[in-house]
């Protein structure tokens, strides 16, 4: 029976780790009978803790995030990827971008005739439909979807959009910043969980239609209207969220900072973990779990250990810059590392490529979550690519 670990990445804590990695262990189980998955949970024994209780941190002045084209194009198809994963990026920044861009665009005073309805009163009342269902329309993409419902509802600009749209794209706008709505706020959570692109389309596809608009898909009419504004959005999201960015990243940064300094003890104990095992045992690791994983296995022999698998890893730039705690560069990777499967996203701005630095001794693929970059390093374990290509190299 092949052993699975799972190693984490940085800023991963209880309760996320357990949801990570009972969502790992379904997504491999279901693909290949007899595996034993055995999580390696390091983050609440060595991870690190702000010690004073977040003196360090500034005084609370707004939040941020960013979102900008990544320019990783080579093809049309990669272009119209990318736009579209930086129209989305603009919507997690801001989900009423969109919103405002419509209000925007329309004449600055209607007339009505008497007695008429304003359009937006109808998408209201559906808006108060789908929040009066609580969150299971859009449960694929975390909690919130009533209250984001409400909001959107009693939003200042609905009016000024719904007399810009036609009740078909107003709907389909609603949709997509709820869907934004509900992705940013886990992203505001630090889940280590994000859904993948399709994912996310279906559900803004199935809102849509709870708010009246015909099957479709929700890529159309996004990029026209939203990129315009991807820039605005972001600045707008940095002063607004700074803190909460702030408050996010702490775990993650000081994560990285102590395994840099202090890693033997995480190393260790992974060592002793293994040892445990039957062999053949297979290293799964998220991002930092990478590099532990590959520092463990570079410090001396586990011979139980026959595929190292990474995804979204630093491990290949801290090598290359000098900076990987057990092998400077140019050394070549010791013979006793076992075979090396380096999954990365090309928008994943925290993957890094092995294959060049040690020939022949590690197997780079791309898989593509179709989610801009930050969501794009959370969105691996929700990628069935990434199971598909795991499990195709277990021993």
């Amino acid at each position: 029976m092949t052993a699975v670990v799972f190693i984490h990445g940085t800023g991963v804590r209880e309760p996320g780790f357990s949801k990570l990695a009972g969502r790992v262990a379904a997504g491999l189980t279901a693909l290949r009978d007899g595996l034993r998955i055995v999580p390696y949970y390091w983050g609440g024994t060595h991870g690190a803790t702000l010690a004073a209780g977040g003196a360090s941190l500034p005084a609370r002045a707004g939040a941020g995030g960013t979102a900008r084209g990544l320019g990783l194009a080579e093809t049309p198809a990669a272009a119209d990827a990318d736009d579209t994963a930086a129209a989305w990026a603009a919507l997690y920044a801001d989900p009423y971008a969109e919103l405002a861009l419509a209000a925007a665009s329309g004449d600055t005073v209607v007339e009505r005739a008497p007695g008429s309805v304003p359009p937006e009163q109808k998408l209201q009342a559906m808006l108060a439909a789908l929040a009066a269902q609580g969150d299971a329309t859009a449960a694929e993409l975390g909690p919130g979807l009533a209250r984001a419902a409400t909001d959107l509802a009693a939003h200042p600009l609905l009016g000024p959009a719904a007399d810009a749209l036609d009740p078909d794209d107003l709907a389909a706008l609603a949709a997509r910043s709820l869907a934004a709505r509900l992705i940013a706020d886990a992203l505001d959570a630090d889940t280590p969980l994000v859904p993948v692109g399709d994912t996310r389309d279906a559900v803004a596809d199935r809102l849509a239609e709870a708010l009246g608009a015909p099957p479709r898909g929700t890529a159309r009419g996004l990029r026209s209207l939203l990129l315009r504004a991807a820039g605005s959005a972001a600045s707008h999201a940095v002063v607004r969220r700074r803190r909460a960015l702030t408050e996010a990243a702490h775990p993650a940064a000081g994560d990285i900072l102590r395994y840099l300094s202090r890693g033997e003890a995480v190393r260790t104990d992974l060592r002793t973990l293994v040892a445990g095992l039957e062999p053949p045992v297979a290293l799964v690791c998220h991002s930092l779990g990478g590099i532990i994983a590959l520092d463990t296995l570079i410090s001396a022999p586990l011979p139980q250990v026959r595929l190292l698998v990474t995804a979204g890893s630093q491990g290949p730039f801290l090598y290359e810059s000098g900076s990987l705690p057990t092998l400077e560069h140019p050394a070549p990777l010791p013979p006793h590392v076992p075979d090396w499967l380096n999954l990365y996203d090309p928008r994943d701005l925290l993957s890094y490529l092995g294959a060049d630095l040690f020939p022949g001794r590690v197997t780079d693929i791309a898989v593509d979550s179709r989610q801009p970059f930050p969501a794009a390093h959370s969105a691996y374990w929700t990628n069935p690519e990434v199971y598909r290509h795991i499990v195709d190299r277990l021993p």
